[in-house]
């Protein structure tokens, strides 16, 4: 087991990189929801999540992120405490909503996804990238219940409430649709870092691999989450993302 620690601004983030992880699942997705899942998942998906840094870009300039093991501390930091944590748990309860066919409930999630953001940016990086998956979900994936759905929040879903839901819809288990979420949330970070420290595209790899156990965690822990007890401890990052919205020179937009 191996331990490294960065400072982000004025808070402390550790991270612990195990030697091995078990992921469990209780439902097995099909071939069909697969296939689904990974195109939705893949850096192709046009939701213009590589245009979003998640404050990484202010972190990175103000000398807090200098290379991988920082990364991998503040995208850590993200995941487990920050908006990952959020996300995670947003996902979850939106794919139960529309598996059971209960609108109000997903509805409710809605709301709380909104009200869960900590800047104007990130409230502009999930909404904007929700309303880009669903577009291109609904037109090149479609599922009456999702369109259903999106119709009631025109360009106000955030994308871990419109990808658990469609997840549901497309009979994507709900294990999956979590892990998966959180590790692409995790590599767009990543890919982000790599461009900004800058990194080679090894220690990004590197990176990307000691992330697993972190996200692992990260999706058990959204599954299980109370909506009512859930919250964030990441004020590091928020500061850097509200500092980002007045970064002098930007290639992100958040």
């Amino acid at each position: 087991m191996a331990s490294t620690t960065t400072i982000l601004g004025s808070a402390t983030a550790t991270t612990t990189i195990m030697a091995t992880t078990t992921i469990t699942t209780t439902t097995t997705t099909s071939t069909e929801a697969l296939y689904r899942l990974l195109a939705w998942l893949s850096p192709a998906y046009p939701v213009g999540a590589y245009t979003y840094s998640h404050g990484l870009e202010m972190a990175v300039e103000d000398g807090a992120v200098r290379g991988r093991d920082d990364l991998v501390a503040y995208v850590t930091a993200a995941v487990r405490h920050g908006a990952g944590c959020i996300d995670g748990a947003l996902v979850a309860a939106a794919h139960r909503a529309m598996a059971r066919g209960h609108a109000k409930a997903l509805d409710d999630v809605v709301e709380l996804g909104a009200a869960w953001r900590g800047t104007a940016e990130t409230a502009l990086e999930a909404e904007a990238q929700g309303t880009a998956f669903l577009q291109v979900t609904l037109a090149a994936w479609p599922q009456p219940d999702l369109a259903t759905f999106a119709a009631r929040h025109p360009r106000r879903i955030p994308h871990a409430v419109a990808f658990g839901a469609a997840a549901a819809a497309h009979g994507v288990a709900l294990a999956d649709a979590a892990f998966g979420y959180l590790s692409a949330f995790a590599a767009n970070l990543v890919s982000a870092g790599v461009r900004l420290v800058p990194l080679g595209q090894t220690d990004g790899q590197k990176a990307t691999a000691a992330l697993l156990p972190v996200v692992a965690q990260a999706a058990q822990a959204a599954i299980a989450a109370d909506l009512d007890r859930i919250g964030t401890s990441c004020p590091a990052l928020d500061l850097f993302s509200i500092r980002h919205e007045t970064q002098y020179t930007r290639l992100f937009r958040s």
